[in-house]
């Protein structure tokens, strides 16, 4: 999460950064001209809502219904997964042979429109930041509790084709030992 807070604060920045106009602009020409990022439609937060909902109710092909079939997953750690069909797969997996149940609570979530990156890897389009307590019990009995920050970029079908979660991996490591 703390590389991705000088993100947010340019994206934060970038949208609040209203006294800075060009002086030789018109008022019509201010007025229609995109700021470099905006708030993004609210059906972005269903999209992500109801995604944890499937996840937690261990319902992989419903919750894979809003990616995209190039999807990229990717963590904080490095590792990542390409296509669908790995997101898929690793997530099934996950849920059917390690995690008994997950839940996320206290969620927030901040659809924005990236219409002028303000570098080449910040990929423009909607994205949805997302934050949330999330508490899995695993099938050694143990359970891990923790704030995970994700960031979603979505296409321009509105399928989901970045994903990057932010995470600490050393609770799940302990949580996944057996007692």
């Amino acid at each position: 999460m703390t590389k991705f807070f000088p993100l947010v604060l340019c994206l934060f920045l970038f949208a609040c950064d209203n006294n800075k106009k060009d002086e030789a602009a018109t008022p019509a020409a201010a007025e229609t001209a995109a700021a470099p990022v905006e708030l993004a439609d609210a059906k972005y937060i269903e999209i992500g809502k109801a995604g944890l909902n499937a996840l937690s109710a261990n319902e992989i092909p419903k919750w894979m219904e809003s990616y995209a079939d190039n999807a990229l997953y990717r963590w904080n750690n490095g590792d990542s997964l390409a296509g669908k069909p790995a997101i898929s797969e690793y997530w099934s997996k996950s849920r059917n042979e390690s995690i008994d149940s997950i839940s996320f609570a206290n969620d927030i979530w901040l659809p924005v429109k990236v219409n002028t990156p303000v570098n080449e890897f910040q990929a423009p389009g909607v994205w949805l930041l997302g934050w949330y307590q999330v508490t899995a019990k695993y099938k050694t009995g143990r359970t891990m509790t923790q704030w995970i920050h994700t960031d979603i970029h979505f296409d321009a079908n509105d399928k989901i084709d970045i994903t990057i979660q932010y995470l600490d991996r050393v609770p799940i490591n302990a949580a996944m030992m057996a007692k």
